[in-house]
């Protein structure tokens, strides 16, 4: 059993107008790993390489250890994937769509199927174009939990939706990853679900990898610091990693805010979380 439950190596996919430029990160079976990211810089285009859903330019990408694209019938019979939109016939109810995954999962289970219907309230002979949206993501899920599945894929599955059901939705997935064998690439612009429920944060920015850290390392580390510009000019540069001036201030997000607070104490220092750092990567200046 390899170490990494999913590997990509120098990933890159050439649009013409667009570049997925040599992605490389790692997901560890166990964990839950954020992908974030502006709209428009590669998350889905990075998801649909993994999947074999678009032909990559060059690189390499393994999921439990194996091609994802010479293997790719065995792989996408452990994987559960959830999109923000629906892909199952909309004319088809619960119990006619459980019949049809039954002939395409060689681990289905009818029984885990009917559980999480029950489960999830959802109406079983109702036809899905009937259902809502937090009713069609529930339905997603309990698809992807009902065939033995050692990884989920979500690309913007949790977006529009309220926040009791998404509340249910982290749950669910936080379950899936207590066994360690199993784990999740969560792609979504709703960051504080990632700072409930990620282990691991990658962030793309305009089809390059800016990073893939802990999520708790950023946490800890992390820093907006608020200040006057005398306190900007003498700071020390190699700590700043971006800067955005408002009116008569700077904000300015540092790498590490503990040794900011030492060094500057009449500086305001304030952890960055998620959505701080995407903002001060895509928006923010540097020196």
């Amino acid at each position: 059993m390899t170490e990494n439950i999913l590997e990509v190596h120098n990933l890159s996919k050439d649009y013409g107008d667009f570049v997925l430029d040599k992605l490389s990160f790692s997901i560890p079976r166990g964990v839950i790993m954020g992908l974030i990211g502006e709209n428009g810089a590669g998350k889905s285009t990075t998801i649909n390489c993994i999947l074999n859903e678009i032909t990559m330019t060059d690189g390499e990408i393994t999921i439990f250890g194996k091609d994802n694209i010479s293997e790719e019938v065995f792989i996408k019979n452990k994987i559960g994937i959830i999109f923000d939109e629906n892909h199952f016939p909309d004319i088809l109810t619960p119990i006619e769509l459980g019949k049809c995954m039954a002939g395409i999962y060689s681990s289905w289970q009818s029984r885990e199927y009917q559980n999480y219907l029950t489960q999830f309230e959802l109406p079983l002979k109702k036809k899905i174009k009937d259902f809502s949206r937090g009713m069609k993501v529930k339905l997603a899920f309990a698809v992807a939990l009902s065939h033995k599945a050692e990884m989920l894929i979500l690309d913007e599955a949790t977006s529009g939706l309220d926040p009791v059901i998404r509340d249910d939705i982290l749950d669910i997935l936080i379950d899936f990853v207590q066994d360690e064998n199993h784990s999740i690439l969560f792609s979504t612009h709703i960051t504080s679900d990632l700072e409930k429920v990620a282990d691991y944060i990658t962030f793309i920015h305009k089809g390059k990898l800016i990073f893939s850290h802990p999520k708790d390392e950023l946490i800890d580390n992390y820093g907006v610091v608020i200040c006057g510009a005398a306190i900007f000019e003498n700071m020390d540069k190699s700590e700043i990693i971006a800067f955005r001036k408002q009116d008569f201030q700077y904000k300015v997000l540092v790498r590490n805010r503990r040794k900011v607070e030492k060094s500057y104490p009449k500086a305001i220092v304030e952890p960055a979380n998620i959505d701080d750092i995407m903002l001060f990567y895509v928006k923010g200046e540097t020196k």
